[in-house]
């Protein structure tokens, strides 16, 4: 976000005062040149003379940005095939006609970048193979594109889902891959074309989330495709660097303009990935990586959860940033493209712990976050933030307001924050959880997944009691050894929930602590009634620390090889054996079981 160029207004003053006064302190000759250095480059990119700024550097004058999402990708390419005009879908995913007023409106709340999302498909007859984009289409993306330019903010140009045409990349049919592969260049050719004489701030990114796993996606093949992991990270690769090689052979700014090159899935972990590659450029030092960050999604993207700001909480966070960190020491500046916690109405509970902890390290790693927005934080009709608290963080974190601090008081300033969230949420005392986690002791608890996916309880083999939608009660037990325990969720207070999408017996620790341990289900009760077992228990482990009996798993259609049990035998096992549909109203889920020592 703020990183080194958030000095240049700081070091022309000094500089003038250093140059008019002959100030004799020693280093005063390099740190004069310094100044001389940066103000040269700053200048030069924003006037469009010459593209001086390395990747690390721009992500500092990028500061921080918004989407305008749910508009120019509304998607409906049928439409525009049966003749309607491709600027008439902008709003037909429930967004205002974007103006002038309403992106002025985004810088003026504290957003110093944009990206436009674009469904180039919208205007394209791609399946007889004529890739020309409709002037129309072209037109309304420049216009919108000049109204952030002439905001003063820095512009990002995506392809954007454009209704799964990337799976054609996937497709067994060698023809549907070569012919994905032309639709890829010439968009990009033409986008290229029409905008190589822009502004050093106008940026081009790769793709959206497309790049990774949906290469294989069947909306538009019709079948999903053959790609293993392995060879959507080599096509991924591939796009990536045609991509790269096409845009500079455009010429005109293009020749040095900063591209944005999206990473796997856009997801950190599995960009982070020694599988994945960043592309070769001819130009130096040019390449961004563009990375999402939703995470957990059952906070950010659904109503499952409606809590943050646990230890794990934040200690996730951070060190997902702390993961992605390793592009900067390569040399790549990182925008994260999108991030939010979605909402249709009010910010959810601590919103605002969420964003702040995540800001923080942007500043701290110096990456350039992009609000996802489609009108529910920033109001577009009335260009305004609809809540007081979200808008002061996005305000004090605009570039303006720190551009006068250095890079090291930034950083410094960020990481006392971030410390200081870590160990409150550490100290606090959390009230109505049986047992807290702990690094030495092994704590046994019900995972739990709604049928509708509404209701989530400390889902994942890291025990969280406080990752859970609230109102549910739960009650945990501290796992010493050999013995009986019995653990339950009480839902009562949320009036019953419906089914199960998961649900497991986890014991945190106990790979560690018990090793070879085997867990036998002496009982379940649903709504204080004996539950029969559809098939035997199992116990297992995923991560090689936490013990676990899966209760429904509908993603573990086999026993694993590694499975065990009491008496050895693992003949009719199961990953089901509580299969509880939609119809089933639950109050109380109570498990008791037996921790056998080997």
């Amino acid at each position: 976000m703020k990183k080194t160029f958030k000095k240049f207004t700081a070091l022309l003053c000094t500089a003038a005062l250093m140059l008019c006064a002959g100030c004799s302190k020693e280093g005063t000759a390099d740190s004069t040149a310094e100044v001389q250095n940066i103000a040269n480059a700053a200048n030069s990119a924003a006037e469009g003379e010459g593209n001086n700024l390395t990747s690390l550097e721009v992500i500092g004058l990028m500061g921080n940005g918004i989407n305008l999402g749910n508009t120019l990708e509304a998607y409906n390419h049928q439409g525009y095939v049966g003749g309607a005009a491709p600027t008439n879908f902008e709003t037909s995913w429930g967004q205002p006609k974007t103006t002038p007023e309403i992106i002025q409106g985004m810088k003026d709340a504290g957003f110093d970048t944009l990206r436009i999302p674009v469904a180039w498909t919208n205007g394209m007859n791609f399946e007889s193979g004529d890739y020309t984009i409709d002037e129309r289409l072209m037109a309304r993306v420049e216009e919108v594109v000049n109204y952030a330019l002439d905001a003063d903010m820095y512009v990002i140009i995506n392809d954007h889902w454009d209704g799964g045409w990337w799976g054609m990349f996937g497709s067994a049919d060698m023809e549907v891959r070569e012919k994905g592969m032309e639709l890829y260049k010439s968009m990009w050719n033409q986008i290229g074309e029409r905008f190589k004489d822009y502004s050093y701030k106008v940026i081009f990114e790769s793709a959206n989330e497309e790049l990774g796993d949906r290469l294989n996606d069947k909306e538009i093949t019709g079948s999903k495709g053959i790609l293993t992991q392995d060879e959507c990270y080599e096509k991924l690769y591939e796009i990536n660097s045609e991509f790269v090689k096409l845009i500079r052979s455009t010429g005109g700014k293009n020749a040095d303009r900063f591209l944005l090159i999206a990473g796997y899935n856009t997801d950190i972990t599995m960009t982070c990935d020694d599988r994945y590659k960043m592309p070769e450029d001819t130009a130096k030092d040019k390449l961004l990586l563009s990375v999402h960050y939703y995470t957990p999604w059952d906070y950010c993207g659904s109503d499952a959860l409606n809590h943050w700001g646990s230890p794990d909480d934040y200690k996730e966070q951070n060190e997902l940033m702390e993961m992605l960190s390793k592009f900067n020491e390569q040399g790549y500046g990182v925008v994260i493209g999108e991030y939010a916690v979605l909402t249709d109405g009010a910010p959810k509970p601590d919103t605002d712990k969420f964003y702040s902890n995540f800001l923080d390290n942007c500043d701290y790693y110096d990456f350039c976050p992009v609000l996802w927005d489609c009108n529910s934080l920033y109001k577009r009709l009335t260009q305004t933030m609809a809540d007081e608290t979200l808008a002061g963080i996005f305000s004090d974190r605009r570039y303006a307001n720190e551009k006068d601090m250095t890079t090291e008081e930034i950083k410094s300033s960020a990481k006392e924050r971030i410390d200081a969230a870590y160990k409150k949420a550490s100290d606090d005392i959390i009230e109505g959880i049986s047992v807290l986690p702990s690094d030495d002791k092994a704590a046994a608890w019900i995972m739990f997944q709604s049928a509708d996916w509404t209701v989530a309880y400390s889902v994942g083999d890291r025990y969280d009691p406080t990752n859970m939608t609230a109102g549910i009660k739960a009650t945990n037990v501290e796992v010493t050894g050999e013995g009986t325990y019995t653990v339950s969720l009480d839902f009562t207070d949320l009036g019953g929930v419906y089914g199960t999408a998961f649900s497991a017996l986890g014991i945190y620790n106990g790979e560690a602590l018990f090793p070879d341990y085997t867990i036998s289900i002496d009982s379940i009760l649903v709504n204080d009634e004996p539950y029969t077992l559809a098939a035997k228990e199992y116990t297992a482990s995923d991560d090689g620390n936490c013990t676990r009996v899966n209760l429904y798993n509908q993603w573990v259609p086999s026993v694993p090889e590694e499975a065990r049990t009491v008496d050895g035998d693992t003949t009719g096992c199961s990953a089901q054996i509580m299969p509880l549909d939609s119809s089933t109203r639950i109050d109380t889920l109570t498990v008791t079981f037996t921790y056998n020592a080997p």
